[in-house]
């Protein structure tokens, strides 16, 4: 009833906002700015909310998406002078923690995994196999490019280094982004961008994240104990929740599995 009353004041409100799973323009279940956009944008336009709590739970994936995704997030912030709160739950690495740091503060747990900062490219290769079976491999291409890294030929060094240096801008900017966002906080000592990770207080202590905190007692400290959380998060249908172990290609499948695998999850 309170909130029909215009002179009685009101509790602040919080959006929180969960991004969980990896990142892919093809978000299978997981993260992608086009399916995101809707929820982010109620998120900061919704009950004029006192602030944006995004909680991130992510092995990381496409750069572009999580690139669009965080600046989303921060334009949004700027125009509606909301500010933004990170809170780490298991991992964001590489593109996850790319997301993290479109928050004003990055709050994790004791055992959250944080870094990761680099760029991969992984694939499988089956030429061996391919040739037991007695199965030949035929390409025709009219650019010497246009058969890059195809798993069923062996690996090629040219191909390994063009790979290198498509790599590399992509690094540049990932760097570039974690700077502009975490700037003095960053220890100038810590080599932070070689793809390492991180736990915890030790991301703490290197100025990847501002410091050991919960969603729910960091927010009523911050907003006080009346703070009401709005949770914003993506719904799926039952046939999108199967449909992966029917539908979905097991070699995809195993590249989701992997992600996060790399970080014992």
């Amino acid at each position: 009833m309170k909130q029909y009353i215009p002179f009685i004041k009101k509790p602040p409100v919080v959006s929180v906002l969960r991004l969980q799973g990896t990142i892919a323009a093809s978000a299978r279940g997981g993260l992608s700015d086009p399916a995101l956009a809707p929820l982010i944008e109620r998120a900061f336009s919704r009950g004029k909310p006192a602030a944006v709590a995004i909680v991130i739970n992510s092995p990381g994936g496409s750069p572009v998406q999580s690139s669009l995704i965080a600046a989303r997030i921060r334009r949004l912030s700027v125009e509606k002078g909301v500010p933004v709160h990170a809170f780490v739950e298991d991992v964001a690495a590489s593109g996850g923690y790319w997301l993290a740091c479109a928050g004003d503060q990055i709050w994790v747990d004791d055992s959250s995994i944080l870094g990761s900062i680099g760029v991969i490219f992984s694939s499988f290769g089956f030429p061996e196999l391919m040739a037991r079976q007695g199965i030949e491999r035929r390409v025709v291409t009219s650019g010497r490019s246009k058969s890059l890294a195809d798993p069923f030929l062996p690996e090629k060094p040219e191909d390994v280094e063009r790979l290198k240096a498509l790599q590399e801008p992509i690094h540049q900017a990932f760097i570039a982004h974690v700077k502009a966002r975490r700037g003095a906080r960053l220890k100038e000592e810590a080599d932070l961008f070689n793809a390492d990770i991180w736990v915890g207080q030790g991301a703490v202590n290197v100025g990847l994240a501002d410091g050991v905190a919960h969603l729910v007692p960091k927010l009523k400290e911050l907003y006080g104990d009346k703070v009401r959380l709005v949770s914003y998060g993506q719904k799926r249908s039952l046939l999108q929740r199967f449909g992966a172990s029917f539908m979905g290609s097991a070699l995809a499948e195993a590249e989701d599995r992997a992600a996060w695998a790399r970080f014992g999850l």
